[in-house]
């Protein structure tokens, strides 16, 4: 296994136990917990206290050179999950109450069909009986009975009423099998290899109900596009979509999950995620086509930025506007209604700051992937989902890799820059804030992820402490402190245990941590078969989940995935191999061919069995999740995705992920389960947004010093004198409004009067992307402009 390495950015992490032959523990086995790291403590401070557990370690961001860069870390750490007891939630269900805590190990039993769903009759009786919803099958007979028998006395009123049942059957009828009557499952899409065959019903072809504005399995929809598409949904759930009412939450993700119009239980309900990796945030292991057509250029595309730039510099193969069309097709809203299908209620969505701004010299390709973020938010709409708002990328990038924008070095609160990218970076959060807190977009983008995989040691504990302290308040400004008034806020973890946050802002209002488990990226690769990581994240992941619920608040992993080696294609890099192949920086540890893990069209069934079983292993132990990716793209060499463990619609179609997400409860024995309900302030309750005042004056805003770089008030800083870049939506057009629905003017909250951070006249600025090493000019501002520029730290309160 691997071993602590001299090169000060690596950091070590929390042991994934292995027993005596090298294998992952059953979730039966006593959790290993590493070592508290302390207030102070760093993470080469970590000791392991049983020597016969092998630590594991990121792998680090090495820099062979000044300037240099790295892949990802690996991110693991430990333990389980468990389950709600309130009558209201999901678990309140017939399927859920058979199914004893004790018992879930055993196989448990669930109230399915013989293709693994719930059946149509069950699953319709069962929520008539536990939620006073009306039982279809019943009103159909109903519908159908034997008249009763008549009297001559009556003839008149009889005929009457018929003709009214008639008129009444020929309206409801068409509604009835274009609304409400459960169908099967479509087929799996063309050019996937299908599931074993079921018996199902054959779908009936229904003509659509004129001006149709809601529908259920089996209705027809009409889409953004114009096309119509037949819904499914197999889940009770169903569509909603007025173009005269447009901003109407009445949709339904599943019978489960509460639509966007009632209260999401954060603690009781689950959060069944799934990310849209790639789409308005280019990653090249996901959309490696885009990058394939870059790689002997001269300017060879290994991040957005080299991209961008390469795309400029090809005109004649369409220019930057060939992001747009990746847009355009890489998730449409037939997307956002299969996740739905898949028994998904939310969706991470990756945006990178240049969604809002740029600056001169930034080659992205500014503002465009915003109105492809209002489309995201019109189909979650439409079809029931809640949207993570991930702010993927940040100026000057919060960690070295491909992800944040430009891989190389950190320029967020790192170096002569660091100070000034965070300024910039709040005001982004700001703009975000106040668009996604107005009314029409709350009930849909209720949470906001700030900052993707800030890597903790490269911009300091207290400093991002100080940040995150600073960005809620920046959004509670915006929204209001309580229940329903603008988004959860997710702090990542930094690539810190989860209990070095204990108790983090406490009596913060709706706060989350997000941490994200990848055994992928391990120096030293696994030679074992995926059986052997059965029920691993059980023991791995479960308790740290459960135990972070209980001393910060909601807590979910953001990111994870099947894969537990790095096989891929482009997925450490575009110009890097694996280290499972020994390719990686030419190590020469090889472990084995990746085809096996990469050919994912001759995996066996076993193979599909056991990677399923890993899957809801995980889904068990985060509790709240969102896997990542939802979608890979093919490869334009190869013609097939070549990282099929990263694909959850790849895996739904082809038989390694659950048709049904709720088959994973259980999976890991509810060993030391988390029990509900969060406390009343981390729901927006009582007591919310009420943050001792010795935390807000020790997490004042600005932090005392940056790291690389010194003092903080000896570096240039930016002043709020700028034009505020608003977010906006369109008014909506629809045929028949008799007025026309507000859209918003994008900002929530209009006592926000504060300009944007830009530079000071009489003051010297370097580039934001200039690195640790960059030197401080001298003298930075003349001594009138020195005086304006950054004031002395204060402790903000919002209340």
């Amino acid at each position: 296994m691997a071993q602590p390495n001299a090169n000060p950015h690596n950091v070590d992490y929390e042991s994934l136990p292995l027993n005596a032959q090298g294998l992952p523990p059953s979730p039966q086995a006593p959790y290993y917990n590493p070592p508290q790291l302390g207030q102070h403590g760093s993470p080469s401070e970590v000791a392991l206290t049983d020597p016969t557990v092998q630590t594991r370690f990121l792998g680090a961001a090495r820099y062979d050179e000044p300037g240099g860069y790295s892949p990802r870390d690996s991110f693991a750490s430990s333990h389980r999950t468990g389950s709600g007891n309130d009558l209201n939630s999901e678990y309140a269900g017939s399927a859920y109450a058979l199914n004893p805590l004790s018992s879930r190990t055993n196989p448990p039993y669930r109230d399915y069909g013989n293709d693994g769903y719930e059946s149509d009759h069950d699953q319709m009786n069962a929520e008539a009986a536990r939620g006073g919803r009306r039982n279809y099958l019943a009103e159909k007979q109903s519908m159908y009975g034997p008249p009763k028998a008549k009297s001559s006395r009556k003839v008149i009123i009889l005929a009457i009423i018929a003709a009214i049942i008639l008129l009444a059957l020929a309206v409801g009828i068409p509604l009835y099998f274009a609304v409400f009557k459960p169908k099967s499952k479509d087929a799996a899409p063309e050019g996937t290899v299908s599931p074993e065959s079921k018996d199902v019903e054959d779908p009936i072809d229904v003509k659509p109900v004129s001006a149709l504005v809601t529908g259920g399995d089996g209705s027809t929809v009409t889409l953004d596009d114009g096309s119509t598409m037949v819904y499914r949904n197999r889940f009770g759930g169903h569509w909603y979509y007025d173009e005269n009412d447009p901003y109407n939450n009445g949709a339904r993700a599943q019978a489960w999950t509460p639509a966007l119009n009632e209260t999401f239980n954060y603690g009781v309900d689950k959060m069944r995620g799934v990310n849209l990796g790639g789409w308005l945030n280019t990653e090249p292991f996901i959309v490696p086509a885009l990058y394939e057509k870059y790689v002997n250029t001269s300017t060879v595309a290994v991040d957005e930025w080299t991209l961008s730039l390469a795309m400029r510099a090809d005109t004649a193969g369409g220019g930057i506007n060939q992001l747009e069309e990746h847009y355009k097709t890489f998730i449409t809203e037939r997307d956002f209604a299969e996740i739905a299908d898949a028994g998904l209620n939310y969706v991470r969505i990756p945006i990178g700051y240049w969604a809002v701004e740029v600056k001169e010299g930034e080659p992205f390709f500014e503002k465009v992937s915003w109105t492809y973020f209002l489309k995201a938010i019109k189909w979650a709409r439409k079809y029931g989902l809640r949207i993570n708002l991930d702010l993927h990328a940040v100026p000057g990038s919060q960690n070295p890799w491909n992800h944040s924008g430009r891989r190389g070095q950190a320029n967020f609160l790192n170096g002569p820059m660091g100070l000034a990218n965070a300024q910039r970076t709040l005001d982004i959060i700001r703009v975000i804030a106040e668009f996604i807190s107005q009314d029409q977009y709350k009930d849909v983008v209720t949470m906001f992820g700030i900052m993707n995989e800030p890597r903790g040691p490269d911009v300091g504990e207290e400093q991002l402490s100080r940040f995150y302290l600073e960005s809620y308040n920046i959004i509670r400004r915006a929204s209001g402190v309580g229940e329903g008034k603008g988004p959860i806020i997710s702090f990542h973890d930094g690539f810190w245990p989860l209990d070095r946050w204990a108790n983090f802002l406490p009596q913060a209002d709706r706060i989350a941590m997000d941490a994200h488990k990848y055994l992928a990226f391990n120096d030293d690769q696994f030679d074992q078969p995926m059986s052997a990581f059965a029920t691993a994240p059980c023991s791995a992941w479960g308790a740290e989940f459960n135990a972070s619920m209980g001393t910060v608040g909601l807590t979910g992993a953001g990111e994870w995935s099947n894969a537990i080696n790095d096989c891929g294609l482009y997925l450490n890099e575009v110009d890097e191999g694996a280290r499972y192949e020994g390719r990686y920086r030419n190590n020469g540890r090889r472990v084995g061919s990746c085809e096996t893990w990469t050919d994912w069209t001759r995996y066996s069934a076993s193979m599909k069995n056991d990677i399923k079983q890993f899957a809801m292993a995980s889904m068990d132990a985060f509790q709240n999740y969102f896997f990542w990716t939802w979608k890979i793209g093919n490869s334009s060499v190869s013609g097939r995705v070549q990282t099929p463990a990263w694909s959850y619609q790849l895996g739904l179609h082809n038989g390694w992920m659950p048709q049904d997400p709720r088959e994973a409860d259980g999976v890991c024995g509810n060993i030391a389960p988390w029990l509900p309900p969060l406390r009343p302030w981390q729901t927006g309750g009582a007591g919310a947004g009420q943050i001792p005042a010795a935390v807000t004056s020790s997490l004042a805003w600005p932090p005392p010093s940056i790291i690389n770089a010194g003092a903080a008030s000896l570096l240039p800083t930016y002043v709020p004198t700028g034009v505020i870049p608003t977010l906006t939506a369109p008014t909506p057009t629809g045929s028949s409004m008799t007025a026309r629905p507000d859209p918003g003017n994008g900002w929530a909250n209009p006592g926000d009067t504060a300009g944007y951070m830009t530079e000071a006249a009489g003051c010297s600025y370097l580039d934001p992307w200039v690195g640790p090493t960059g030197q401080i000019p001298v003298p930075l501002c003349t001594a009138a402009a020195r005086r304006n520029v950054l004031p002395a730290p204060e402790p903000t309160h919002i209340l």
